[in-house]
């Protein structure tokens, strides 16, 4: 039984899931919103509004916070000067899934998560 369990697997390893987990990241900060499947989506809300928390503050160290989560420059540098500083009011729900429909080759249940404006 997995109550009270921390996380989803994924059927992944860890550094697989880590991998997975800093790309999805990465695209969803360049794009604003990507279809994935849904437990990926869920998985990734709790990740993603982590690092949104940490980039809100905005000084060097949450820079060097992110960076070392993302390992992409362009991507830390538009999280802590463009998106963090709109959500400075919120104390949390920074993004939103919509399940959209089942894939068609494995039937997979699809959705969109995207940054709240």
């Amino acid at each position: 039984m997995r109550h009270r369990h921390g996380y989803r697997k994924l059927n992944r390893t860890s550094s697989h899931r880590a991998a997975l987990l800093k790309n999805l990241s990465i695209a969803l900060t360049k794009e604003g919103r990507i279809e994935t499947t849904l437990p990926k989506a869920k998985e990734l809300r709790s990740y993603f509004e982590k690092l949104i928390t940490k980039a809100i503050v905005g000084d060097f160290n949450s820079h060097r916070a992110i960076f070392a989560m993302l390992q992409d420059k362009e991507c830390t540098n538009k999280l802590v000067t463009e998106i963090a500083p709109e959500y400075k009011d919120r104390t949390g729900g920074y993004t939103r899934i919509i399940k959209t429909r089942l894939r068609k080759g494995d039937a997979a249940p699809m959705a969109i998560i995207e940054l709240v404006k």
